[in-house]
Parts: structure tokens; C-alpha cells; sequence
């Protein structure tokens, strides 16, 4: 076995059957010039072996996470878990084909209680210092040791209570520590002493992320996508850049054009002072490019300039994760986007149009696309809109509501279309999209990880509705002056991201000059 490096004058192009699509890209955005943090990859031919727990696939592990420690600490003039100038990591997967928000991610790997004094003597910034510990120990908690996410939220919620603070993002560095206290108690109860050397934390990341290949939700998406030729995920180990790190430091999301749509402005999200989970974990409502144009113009272009140089370099629409550190852009990923039918027509016409891809290429892009049940429609017979939200997935869905996987099945199978109402997007729920006709959320951007999923399983989603608030256990919601019930109608437009409540009527039509253009291209095959 032998590890693959990324980043900091590596200009080794790995294959994605060997390290993941996601590691295998992100090497070629490095030998683009575009600034990648430094990373390195344990390959996929390790994930059986780790996940048996093989005791001779252990012992590849822990070699070639120390080899590429060594890589890690040269390239960034850092050492890990060090008292002065701590090195962090986050221990991603990648398997062969994009699975977006499927498989596990620890973040912040190496706060340990020594490397978080470092940070406040490296930063001077205590808070965030106290936050990337609580991160830590969130992440790690639950990835590598499985404390359930309901010991940690309640926790958050005591705290932001008695803070008198509107969320996590309120809290002063006094107070994140007292969280970061409360989540190592959790820990602790449920587990016992938390490992507080650095390479025993990124040893027992690294074994979490190759078992969770055969995660629930992992399973479920690779069968719902038909991915059985996958053989396992890879681990990728790179340096920390922080999102957190003050008011000019942020994390993002970028699309090169709309993935719903298919508009050719991109789409940005952006969270600042902010890691990149909080952004793709849709359980925060993101803003804007206008707000990277407000507060950083400069970046603002770096960033638009680099979508240009990426979608140009894979000759496809992509799907970019990002962060600002201190002012400064780093590209964490890309990938091809995930895009709903009718936006993978207008690309691959776009593509054609301008050059960067024969027809014969725009056909086979289009082969899974079902052009003759392709259509544009739109609701009438309706009243108002009860609420609005933002459109991350086109279309009309009309459906009877309901809040979580257990309902939607149970009212599925009576025969009825669903509409899955849910406080936030989750991955969690990939089965619940799978028979819903449409998908609501209080909380979320476009590009969460969810919403991903949405947009390739061609739902009509609606996220980040601040009018709706859901009691999922007492399968009920809000919506604005409404109250709404399990198996109430309600219709929704993807496009506009408008909620109605009763059962609207949906009129189509078919996009007939695109589908001529098609045509055409067929013809002349």
C-alpha cells in the first residue's frame, strides 16, 4: 500500500478507482495552481481490511498515517498536536463516485487540550480556539465513538438558553468552553476517557470513516443509485484551513451555474466565521454571494475566476466547497454537480453552443435523462402563498404532508404523492426522499449535502423556510399563520420556492426547442 500526496508542489494525478473521485480531483485543482490546503490519501484497496478490523490492515493504517503526518507537518511548518503552533486536520472520505453527505467526516482532529492553548498563543483568539475544541469533540464524539447527536444538541441548547443567545454563533469564548467541558462529561459517560493524543485521535477518525462505508444512509444511496461496483471509500487526511477564524474567515458552497435551473450565474453560499459542515449539514441558512461581495470584494472574483478556471479544466458544471481563511481562498473540493433533468439539458446544450463539448459527448451526458417525460410545469388553481423559502430544486410537487421516513412510508403505501416536511435537510433522510414527491425544510441553503440529493433524485425541494416550524414528534408543523398536519395537501413550486396549503392543479409542457436541438444531435450521429 502506498499513500498519495496532495498539494505543496505534488504534482502526482492519481487515479479516483485508487483514492476517491474526491482526492483525485482535488489533484488536479492543485496542479492547476488554485491554493489547496496540503492532504494525503489512504487508498480504497485499505477500506475492507480497516472496516473487519484485519489486524495487518491496522498496521498499514497506522504506517501510513505517520508517513503522511510527516508530509503534512514539512508542507505547513506545523506539528501535530503541538503546545505553539498546532497542526489540525479533517479525515474526509471519497469513494470512487460522488456520494454527498453519505459517508463520514471528522473535522479539527489534533484539539487536543495541548494544541488548544496553542491556538490561543497562535491566533490569539480565544474563541476560536474554545470553538474548534467543541467542533472537535462533536465531530469526533460522534463519528469515532457514536455518542447519539441528541447528547451534544442538548447540551448546545442548555448553553445558548442560558447565554440568552439566538444560536451557537452568539456564544463568547466564556461560554464555548463550558460547552466544550459539557461535551467531553457527554463523552466520558457514554465512552469512558477521551484519547487525547493527536495520533490516537487520527487513528480512531480514520478507522470511523473507512467503517462507515457501510453506514444505513451509505447503504440506501449506493442501492438507490445502483453504485454496487463500488469497492469501498478512501481516507483523505488534510491540513486544517479555519472558516472560523474571525470575521474575514468564512466557509462556502459554489456552483458554477444553477444546478436546478440551469441558469448560467453561479450559485454561492456562504457562512462566515463558520466551518465547512455547518454549510453542507443544511441545519444553518446560509447568505449569499453578495455578502463575500460586501465584505471581501477581492476574494469575491478570486472566487468567480476560479469556477470559470474549473468548470473550463473539467469541461462540466462543478460543485466547489471553499473556505476563507483570514481573507485568504482555499479550494477544499469539487466535483460535477448534481443537477435536476432540466438543468442537464440546458448545460449540455450551453456546452455544445460554446465548444467545450462535442454532441456526442452532450448525448451521452443526457443518456439517463428521461427527455420524453421532460416538462416544465406550473400550479394553478391555488390560493397565496402560506410561505416562501429558497428554491433548490425546480419543479411542482403537490403531495399530503408528512414528517418523517416512517410516515412517508406509511402514507406512500396508501396509494398517496408526499411532501416531506422536515425542521432541516439531513442525508439521513435519503429514504424518505426516495418516495416523497417534494421536500420542504425550515433551515438549509441550496447547497447543502441534502439538497444535493434532492436535485439528482429530481425532487422539487424548498429550504431555509423561516415561516416553518416543525414538531416532527408530534407530527405537526407551522407554516406561517397555518397550523399543518400529517396528510394534510400541500403544493409546492420549486422554482419560486412558494407553499400552498390544499391540492393545486399542475399544468405541463415540454421544452420542445431544446428537445429539437437534440434531436438534431442525434440525427447527425
Amino acid at each position: 500500500m502506498r499513500i498519495e500526496l496532495i498539494g505543496a508542489q505534488s504534482k502526482n494525478q492519481p487515479a479516483a478507482a485508487v483514492v476517491g473521485a474526491k482526492a483525485a480531483n482535488l489533484a488536479r485543482v492543485a496542479a492547476l495552481g488554485l491554493p489547496v490546503p496540503p492532504a494525503f490519501v489512504l487508498p480504497i484497496e485499505l477500506c475492507e481490511a480497516v472496516a473487519n478490523c484485519d489486524p495487518a490492515g491496522r498496521q498499514q493504517l497506522v504506517k501510513g498515517l505517520a508517513e503522511g503526518m510527516e508530509f503534512l507537518e514539512r508542507a505547513t511548518g506545523k506539528r501535530f498536536g503541538d503546545r505553539r503552533r498546532p497542526l489540525l486536520v479533517s479525515v474526509r472520505s471519497g469513494a470512487a463516485r460522488s456520494m454527498p453527505g453519505m459517508l463520514d467526516t471528522v473535522l479539527d482532529v489534533g484539539c487536543t487540550p495541548a494544541a488548544l492553548h496553542g491556538l490561543i498563543r497562535m491566533s490569539g483568539n480565544p474563541r476560536f480556539a474554545f470553538d474548534c475544541r467543541r467542533r472537535f469533540l462533536e465531530s469526533f464524539g460522534g463519528v469515532a465513538l457514536g455518542v447519539p447527536p441528541a447528547a451534544f444538541k442538548s447540551r448546545l441548547h442548555e448553553v445558548i438558553a442560558a447565554e440568552a443567545a439566538a444560536s451557537e454563533r452568539e456564544l463568547d469564548s466564556e461560554a464555548l468552553e463550558r460547552l466544550g467541558a459539557s461535551y467531553q462529561r457527554a463523552i466520558e459517560h457514554d465512552c469512558g476517557a477521551l484519547a487525547e493524543t493527536a495520533m490516537e485521535q487520527l487513528q480512531a477518525a480514520a478507522e470511523a470513516v473507512y467503517r462507515s462505508w457501510m453506514s444505513d444512509r451509505a447503504v440506501t444511496y449506493r442501492r438507490l443509485q445502483h453504485f454496487d461496483d463500488l469497492r469501498g471509500t478512501a481516507v483523505m487526511v488534510q491540513a486544517m484551513v479555519f472558516g472560523n477564524d474571525g470575521p474575514s474567515s468564512g466557509a462556502g458552497v459554489a456552483f458554477s451555474r444553477d444546478p436546478s435551473t440551469g441558469a448560467s450565474t453561479p450559485v454561492i453560499d456562504i457562512m462566515f466565521q463558520s466551518q465547512g459542515e455547518d454549510i453542507v449539514s443544511g441545519t444553518h441558512t446560509p447568505d449569499s454571494e453578495a455578502a463575500i461581495e460586501r465584505v471581501l470584494p477581492d476574494v469575491a472574483g478570486q472566487l468567480r475566476d476560479a469556477l470559470e478556471r474549473l468548470e473550463c479544466a473539467f469541461a462540466d458544471v462543478q460543485d466547489v466547497e471553499f473556505t476563507i481563511e483570514d481573507g485568504k481562498l482555499w479550494i477544499l473540493q469539487t466535483r460535477a454537480v448534481k443537477r435536476s433533468p432540466q438543468a442537464a439539458l440546458r448545460f449540455a446544450i450551453d456546452f455544445v453552443e460554446s465548444g467545450r463539448i462535442s454532441p456526442s459527448e452532450a448525448l451521452l451526458r443526457l443518456q439517463d435523462v428521461d427527455l420524453d417525460k421532460l416538462v416544465r410545469s406550473r400550479l394553478i388553481d391555488v390560493d397565496r402563498p402560506v410561505a416562501r423559502g429558497t428554491g433548490a430544486c425546480a419543479g411542482i410537487a403537490v403531495g399530503r404532508a408528512a414528517f418523517d421516513t416512517a410516515s412517508a412510508d406509511r402514507i406512500a403505501a396508501a396509494g398517496n404523492p408526499i411532501i416531506l416536511v422536515r425542521p432541516d435537510t439531513s442525508t439521513a433522510d435519503v429514504a424518505a426522499f426516495a418516495v416523497s414527491s417534494g421536500i420542504v425544510t425550515a433551515a438549509g441553503g441550496r447547497t447543502a449535502h441534502a439538497a444535493l440529493v434532492a436535485r439528482q433524485m429530481d425532487k422539487p425541494c424548498i429550504v431555509g423556510c423561516a415561516d416553518l416550524a416543525v414538531d416532527a414528534a408530534a407530527h405537526c408543523a407551522r407554516l406561517g399563520a397555518a397550523t399543518l398536519k400529517e396528510g394534510d395537501w400541500l403544493s409546492i413550486d420549486g422554482d419560486a420556492g412558494t407553499i400552498y396549503l390544499g391540492r393545486g392543479t399542475v399544468v405541463s409542457e415540454r421544452p420542445e426547442p431544446e428537445l429539437a436541438e437534440v434531436a438534431r444531435w442525434r440525427k447527425a450521429a
